[in-house]
């Protein structure tokens, strides 16, 4: 259950951080907030990822071995970094619509799933 939860929060936070990092790009579509600054836009940024560790700090206490979760830190970091371009891919074909996915990228993402197999081999 620990597990589980670990990698739903990890989600969400990764969610927000995308959201943070990348969803600014799109506030130019919106009337209001092509009036404002790089600083502003900075602010906005930095209260969404606000919300990205209110998820991934409780998500690594709880799946992190040494606080009884199920993860060893290399294997969170692992999870973190797969569900990251996993949400990010979403991210990108759902509101960048110019973004196209390629057999490349199909590729990169079987890598990514062999990388995890191999962090979880014992």
């Amino acid at each position: 259950m620990k597990g589980f939860l670990t990698i739903v929060l990890l989600i969400i936070s990764n969610s927000f951080m995308t959201l943070a990092w990348y969803g600014h790009l799109k506030f130019t579509e919106w009337k209001w907030f092509q009036k404002l600054g790089l600083v502003a836009i900075i602010f906005i940024s930095w209260g969404i990822a606000l919300f990205e560790y209110v998820f991934q700090v409780p998500a690594n206490r709880l799946g992190y071995s040494e606080n009884g979760g199920p993860f060893s830190l290399l294997q969170l970091k692992v999870i973190q970094e797969v569900i990251t371009l996993v949400v990010f891919a979403v991210f990108t074909l759902i509101f960048f619509k110019t973004e196209t996915f390629k057999t490349n990228h199909l590729i990169s993402f079987v890598f990514l799933i062999l990388a995890v197999y191999f962090m979880f081999k014992k």
